[in-house]
């Protein structure tokens, strides 16, 4: 735990699932409904950092959040993220894109390519949050 990290800190958006290693928490993402970020519960920057058990149950988690979202807001594509650059915590991007969404076909980081911004309906954000709630990864 470090008292400067602010995914130590904070959850990091709306919790969904939680287990003793990690947490899944929809991301406050305006732009992209659905963005989700899987988040260690431990303080540690690499994937090197955990054992190889950790490892393999993170992913399982990210692989998990990707089938929700491909399963309930009818995506073009998932992005899968782990920089760290900003916080050097542990924690996976699940980035739902569209090719109408304002990057496609850059990163989500990148210059906007349009204005407008994909949109999902409420029902299917609720199915999203309903299968996540009932993650087993």
């Amino acid at each position: 735990m470090s008292s400067t990290c602010p995914l130590c800190r904070e959850a990091g958006g709306e919790l969904l699932w939680q287990s003793d290693l990690c947490r899944v928490v929809l991301a406050d993402e305006p732009d992209y409904p659905g963005f989700c970020r899987v988040i260690l519960t431990r303080h540690a920057a690499e994937m090197s950092d955990l054992a190889q058990g950790e490892r393999d149950e993170l992913m399982r988690v990210v692989y998990a959040v990707e089938a929700a979202l491909r399963a309930t807001l009818d995506v073009d594509k998932i992005n899968l993220a782990s920089l760290g650059n900003m916080v050097p915590h542990m924690h996976w991007h699940v980035i739902p894109r569209w090719q109408d969404d304002r990057h496609f076909p850059a990163p989500v980081w990148a210059q906007p390519a349009r204005a407008a911004s994909h949109s999902v309906t409420d029902a299917q954000l609720a199915a999203l949050r309903q299968q996540l709630q009932a993650l087993q990864p």
